[in-house]
């Protein structure tokens, strides 16, 4: 009876070491941190029609511009990636291309908005300004938090004793961080000298 009791905390000892728990904990909280990055483009996607409603009051010329911005957004709404597809590196690189053009299209936005001192000024799109640099400000922080939520998961189930249970009981497969696109640490060229 004592040598079974004893198989039995043992058994107990080796699969509390194969990450029983530890696994799906891990997975659970970089699946959190993805929602977070969602919430954070789509806080920024919804505060863009705004931005463009007080630009187009009064830059009218540039309709180029807002137009591109106004598709980049509806682009980007368009592609979503769920908690089951983070495993794919290419759906997080569709949504990830979609968010950059986004992200670019309001950087020529915004250096347009520099040629319009009467625009600047107005303090409705002073505050629209600072809502979209806060937003890209929370997209940043929420981007770190999920690739460093990525990190201890994919760890988790690489390393041992954890990887045992993470490959037996789950068929854990690793999970995409999320990174910038190629060109991404290039600021958008503006060339107001041509008007055609």
């Amino acid at each position: 009876m004592k040598f079974r009791a004893m198989i039995v905390l043992a058994a107990m000892a080796m699969l509390s070491a194969c990450g029983i728990n530890s696994v799906p904990t891990a997975e659970e909280n970089a699946k959190a941190r993805w929602a977070d990055v969602q919430a954070a483009y789509q806080r920024r996607a919804d505060t863009i029609p705004n931005v463009v409603a007080t630009v187009k009051g009064s830059a009218a010329s540039e309709g180029k511009i807002l137009t591109d911005v106004i598709n980049a957004r509806a682009n980007a709404t368009r592609v979503q990636v769920n908690a089951t597809d983070l495993t794919d590196p290419a759906k997080i690189a569709s949504f990830q291309a979609a968010q950059n053009q986004l992200g670019s299209s309001l950087g020529r936005l915004l250096a347009t908005v520099e040629a319009y001192p009467d625009l600047k000024s107005q303090e409705n799109f002073r505050s629209l300004i600072t809502e979209i640099e806060g937003s890209n400000n929370r997209i940043t922080i929420a981007i770190r938090d999920y690739n460093t939520a990525v990190q201890a998961y994919n760890t988790r189930i690489r390393t041992f004793p954890d990887a045992v249970g993470a490959k037996i009981f789950y068929g854990a497969k690793p999970m995409v961080p999320f990174q910038a696109q190629p060109g991404a640490e290039t600021n958008p060229t503006v060339d107001f000298g041509n008007t055609n």
